[in-house]
């Protein structure tokens, strides 16, 4: 195409610009669709083969490129001509350049593009579903804060109310919901619990507010590390962990949530602060010795019928998901409401069951606070481990969820921006003293979609609804007994073992024995230890598998095809063979760096002596010593310092050992890399070839030179 313009002048200019993506309010399309916006640019480009009923036609040249029209080439000289004549100060920046910047902050800030172009439409399924997923939140996060977190329960509001806001405004997901995690909360319970009792001699003089501290800080570092993730662009670390990984810890974070929540249940919480037993395996012997002989039997009644009824109402809703009305109830608010006035009826307080009680909204000497401060700094390296494992494990979680909801719906999402926002709202929410790690959950975020959640509009109206509770409906929870709300969470811990089976019998037909080990591991560790030491341990198994995996270099033996001048690999292709006697050409397989190319001395040295077969390093060798090596690296497009020093010095090798070595479809880069580190010098231009067959046909050459050069010398000798 030809181009007699500046950029961005005149019609070829205005075909080339990005092309203004709408956010169409009916369908969902164009909002952060990637293959509208090509198609559009490629519609939009004359002679790119898409034709409107505007389109003239153009014409064409023998070669197919398309030939300007003489008009418009005389109307590119003319304006580029006024464009040198126009001055340079004082101009606006053209149009496409201003709409380029605005783009830019559409795709940083998504609420930009969906909330000027908002349906009302769209808001009724919106409220739905913020109203319906704010009424099991709120007795969730009361739940998480004080019984897993052991904090105040109106933190976990904060908490599932303003990194909500944070992220539906710069989140790219639009059902994800953003708030406490069981597992997250529990590790936040740890931390604290751990720090208070570290030294049993000591006692704080204000233990609420140490806590506070502690969690403020935690959720601090959690929202940094992962703004800093998502800013350095490190997304992809949701491939690098397996999902057996978080199969076990999961199972295992389940395990330990249930036996913590039995206590509580059973009415057994004053005899454990007496007894105090420390790890999971010491609670469930504690649980075992003492739920038939010191139980409550008044909260042991109602914690199970309250759990019963959880139960038997999601599985009714299950059955009845034809009748929206049925499906739409929401269990946990209608068992808040029901268990709280019966205890104000029947006095339970007064027999002897915890109640939640008056929740002042305290959070310290002042609402809004500065995280970085001298109580809060304190614990700042005690804690960062904690932060760290809270930060991986919410970005898996949240990931999967957003991943899901995006393929339903049909829609993209941007695993960096993702990290960058939930960095944001964490980040946000620690200025509130006391607030929980908020990150995506599986189960929320599928239920919100399922009721009509359409756009980030539903959690808007979630986390409002939210902190309207926080500060009107704490006083009438006052009766509500804190064993129901262990109840609840041990609802959210059927639906965490609820894919174990499927999964476990998954990876046992598929004989996947290491994914099986290591989530055995994870569980173990996790329920004999405790939950970091169990995920730490599995992390760094994980990505050692991965960086074994990635450190040997994917190698094959090529043979040729008979009758032809085609080399297969030999181990794919039965029909390729070895056709000369002594050569061996290896095709490389993948890019070269300083990982994989450590053992490429020791793989290339095995496939010499051993070939593709299975062999213990003790065994005797199967082939003989290559007289020529050739490798093919059309495969290799970037090859790194490392790995040119490394292949340096295998070539060097080999010229010393007197074998002939050939490099076949060597690109433009790699090669130029050969040049500075010397192989080009080393070798001589004559050892890189075009393809295989050239290298092959210099092989024969050289293999004939010598031959007659060994028969002349006989001749000579015999005379």
């Amino acid at each position: 195409m030809d181009m007699n313009g500046p950029p961005g002048s005149g019609a070829e200019g205005n075909a080339l610009r990005p092309p203004q993506e709408t956010y169409n309010t009916r369908t969902l399309s164009g909002y952060g669709s990637a293959a509208s916006s090509i198609r559009a640019m490629y519609n939009s480009i004359p002679g790119s083969g898409a034709m409107t009923p505007r389109t003239p036609a153009i014409p064409v040249d023998a070669d197919g490129e398309r030939t300007p029209l003489i008009g418009e080439q005389r109307r590119g000289i003319d304006e580029a001509e006024e464009g040198e004549r126009r001055p340079a100060k004082g101009d606006r920046p053209p149009l496409w350049r201003r709409k380029s910047t605005w783009a830019k902050v559409r795709y940083y800030v998504p609420s930009t593009a969906w909330i000027p172009q908002y349906s009302l439409s769209l808001f009724a399924g919106d409220f739905l579903a913020g109203i319906t997923v704010a009424s099991m939140l709120i007795p969730q996060s009361v739940s998480y804060a004080s019984s897993l977190a052991k904090l105040s329960p109106v933190t976990g509001l904060f908490s599932a109310a303003i990194p909500g806001i944070v992220y539906a405004l710069l989140g790219t997901s639009r059902q994800l919901n953003v708030a406490p995690e069981a597992a997250l909360s529990l590790l936040v319970g740890q931390a604290v619990d751990e720090i208070l009792h570290a030294d049993p001699h000591t006692h704080p003089i204000d233990p609420n507010a140490l806590s506070l501290a502690i969690s403020t800080i935690i959720t601090f570092q959690v929202g940094l590390i992962s703004f800093l993730l998502g800013l350095f662009r490190l997304g992809f670390l949701d491939v690098v962990l397996s999902r057996a990984l978080l199969r076990g810890f999961v199972t295992a974070v389940a395990v330990v949530i249930m036996i913590e929540q039995l206590i509580p249940m059973i009415g057994l919480t004053n005899l454990e602060h007496v007894l105090q037993p420390k790890t999971t395996l010491d609670k469930f012997f504690f649980l075992v010795e003492n739920a038939f002989t010191h139980a409550h039997k008044l909260t042991a009644t109602i914690s199970f019928s309250a759990l019963a009824v959880l139960v038997g109402m999601r599985s009714f809703k299950r059955v009845c998901r034809q009748y929206w009305f049925i499906y739409r109830l929401p269990e946990v608010f209608i068992v808040v409401v029901l268990s709280t006035f019966l205890s104000d009826k029947f006095d339970w307080d007064q027999d002897g069951v915890e109640i939640l009680g008056s929740v002042p909204i305290n959070t310290g000497s002042s609402f809004l606070q500065f995280p970085l401060r001298k109580i809060t700094l304190r614990y700042l390296r005690r804690t960062t481990s904690t932060a760290v494992l809270i930060s991986v494990v919410g970005f898996l979680d949240s990931i999967v969820a957003a991943k899901q909801n995006a393929g339903r719906f049909g829609y993209s999402i941007s695993p960096n921006r993702e990290l960058v926002a939930l960095g944001a709202g964490n980040i946000a929410g620690s200025f509130i003293p006391g607030t929980l790690p908020a990150y995506g959950s599986i189960t929320r975020s599928k239920l919100n979609g399922d009721l009509g959640g359409r756009t980030q509009m539903a959690s808007l109206v979630c986390s409002t609804i939210v902190l309207l509770a926080t500060f009107f409906l704490l006083p009438w929870l006052y009766y509500l007994p804190k064993c129901v709300l262990a109840s609840i969470i041990c609802l959210i811990v059927f639906s965490l073992l609820g894919e174990l089976p499927h999964d476990a019998l998954f990876y046992w037909r598929m004989g996947a024995w290491i994914d099986l080990a290591l989530m055995t591991l994870t569980f173990v560790l996790t329920i004999i230890w405790n939950v970091e030491i169990g995920i730490a341990v599995s992390v760094v198994i994980s990505l050692l598998l991965v960086v074994r995996r990635s450190s040997r270099p994917r190698m094959t033996i090529l043979g040729r095809i008979p009758g032809t001048d085609r080399w297969k690999p030999i181990d794919e292709n039965p029909e390729a063979e070895e056709d000369a006697q002594g050569v061996l050409i290896v095709r490389i397989r993948e890019n070269l760096d300083f990982a994989n190319t450590a053992q490429l001395k020791e793989r290339l040295r095995r496939l010499e002596l051993y070939g593709h077969d299975k062999h213990h390093p003790a065994d005797e060798p199967h082939r003989r010593d290559a007289n020529v090596l050739v490798f093919h690296l059309a495969d290799v497009d970037t090859i790194d310092a490392s790995a040119v020093q490394i292949f340096y010095e295998l070539v060097e090798t080999y010229k010393n050992r007197g074998v002939g070595l050939y490099i076949t479809h060597l690109k433009s880069g790699p090669r130029r890399s050969f040049e500075k580190a010397g192989i080009v010098g080393l070798l001589g231009e004559e050892a890189f070839c075009k393809d295989v067959a050239s290298a092959m046909a210099r092989v024969e050459q050289a293999m004939r030179e010598r031959r007659s050069t060994q028969e002349g010398g006989w001749g000579a000798t015999s005379t």
